[in-house]
This record gives structure tokens, sequence and C-alpha cells, in this order.
């Protein structure tokens, strides 16, 4: 199997991370985990990198972690594209409950779009736009040609959440999607080969106001809480991603990229010297196999 990230980054809108996507590859297949705006164009660069699978006629799964923008606003994108790249299969999408609800009013959005495609002189098939929609709940939610996806609720404020656990060839990913530190992850996420996770800069968690303080301890996994769960689960690697540093992003100056880098650093050293295990910072284009 291969993990590649195609984004890595936060609602921040950051020059140096995509919104949050990766894809799963095993057997020829793609599995596509959240779809922040821009994934289109993210597994394309990857294709002319060599992951071949990654042309977007093979988008035809996606996995959504839950609902928020950052990690779902390219899903027409996903239904769209790829169709115009001559996609005959429909999309399947997984998440939570609202999924249904988002790709049919993203089609009805685009119909003129459509409409001119399917009824003007363009040489288009009539089915890779379709959409399939699974709603999803805890446990097995793809189980197909040897390949097992599994989800697990995850706790982000108010919002259905989902962690996934894909499992295929004997080998396991775990991708954390947003989510507060859980018990449960630990037993998720056990001797999994690569544990994908969320990741927040604990000490620089002072510098937001009380109630924003409040807010990230209940919906986010702190760098410190993240090392207990590598330490209990025992991956055999995890990445780091999603990952929040607290910086003044709109202030009157642009953050500069060495400020990024420091502080995400700093976030990898609050991790490692919690745990024996070996954790990275994961960028977009990274490639991991396992």
């Amino acid at each position: 199997m291969k993990l590649v990230l195609l984004g890595t980054g936060t609602p921040n809108a950051e020059p140096w991370a995509g919104f949050p996507a990766s894809a799963v590859i095993t057997g020829g297949k793609v599995f596509l985990f959240d779809c922040g705006p821009g994934v289109v164009r993210a597994c394309t660069a990857m294709y002319y990198k060599g992951i071949g699978e990654l042309k977007p006629q093979n988008l035809q799964r996606v996995f959504l972690t839950h609902l928020h923008s950052d990690h779902s606003a390219g899903l027409a994108e996903v239904i769209l594209m790829p169709w115009v790249l001559e996609r005959t299969e429909p999309l399947h999408v997984y998440g939570p409950q609202g999924c249904e609800e988002m790709a049919s009013c993203l089609l009805a959005a685009y119909r003129i779009d459509t409409d001119f495609r399917s009824d003007g002189p363009e040489p288009i098939n009539h089915t890779g736009h379709t959409v399939v929609p699974h709603i999803i709940q805890e446990g097995i939610v793809f189980d197909e040609d040897g390949v097992t996806v599994s989800a697990l609720k995850v706790r982000h404020g108010t919002l259905d959440a989902f962690a996934f656990r894909i499992e295929a060839e004997g080998r396991s990913i775990v991708i954390s999607g947003d989510t507060a530190p859980l018990e449960a992850m630990k037993e998720f996420a056990k001797d999994a080969d690569l544990l994908l996770h969320e990741a927040e800069y604990t000490a620089a968690l002072k510098e937001r106001t009380e109630a924003w303080q409040n807010y990230h301890r209940g919906v986010h996994t702190m760098s410190c809480d993240l090392a207990d769960i590598i330490s209990a689960a025992r991956p055999k690697l995890t990445v780091t991603t999603h990952r929040i540093l607290h910086l003044n992003y709109y202030g009157d100056s642009p953050v500069s990229l060495s400020t990024v880098r420091e502080r995400e650093n700093a976030l990898l050293q609050e991790i490692t010297s919690r745990t024996d295990l070996p954790v990275v910072n994961g960028r977009d284009q990274d490639v991991f196999t396992v």
C-alpha cells in the first residue's frame, strides 16, 4: 500500500500546504480520504510525478472524515472534473450524515454545466458525474477485493466525524481526521503500519484567547496527547498532518516560511520527546509505502 499526501494544511489557506486530502493506493485502486479544494489538481501533479494510479479518471471513491469545508469543499471537483476527463464510473461517496445532501446540492448548483455537456455536442458520457452516497456508521464501511475500510467515531465538536483504518495486503494505515484525543484511538490504531494524525502545537496555544484555547482543546489533539496515543498504539510510523501552529496568518506582514518550519519542528519535538517511536511531519506530495 501507498499513502500519498495531497494536502496537509488547515482552514488557514496556507500557501505551503494544500487543504486536507490524502490517497491510499492498493491493488491499483485509489481510495481518496477527504477532498479539500484543489484535490484533483494535486492528484494530477502526483500522476505527473509517476504515481500512475492518481490520474483523475481513477478517482471513484472518496471517504469524508467529516463535513468541515476545508475537508470537503473539493467534492464538486471530484464529482465533475474526472467526468469531464472521461471518467465513466459513478463516484462513491462514503461519509457522515449530510454527505448525500451535499452531493445532491452540488449537482444542482452545476446543472447548467452538466446539462450543457450532456445535451450539447460534447462527446461525453452520462454516468461519470453521478454520485452513489454511502452514509457511514462506526464499523466496517467498505469490504471489497481484499480491501477493508473501518470507521471509528471521533470527537470533533458536535459534528459527526470519523477516523478510518484501511487494511489490505497484510498492511494497515490509519487516518485520524480531525479529532480531540480519544482513548479509543489507541486501540483503533494498534500496531498500524502507518498512523496519519492531526497535531496541534501545544506551547503556542497559550497565545490564543481563553475561548479559543477551550475550543481547540475540545476538538483537536495536542502534540503531547498525540505522543500518548502513539506510545499506546505503537504504530510503526506516525506522520503528522493538519498541524495547527497558532500563527498570525493575516497580520500586518505575511508569515515567513522559516517561522512555519520552526514551529513545525517545535511541534515535532513536543511529540518525540514523549515517545520512543518514529514520528515525522508530513508534507504535500510525500509518499509512504507500507
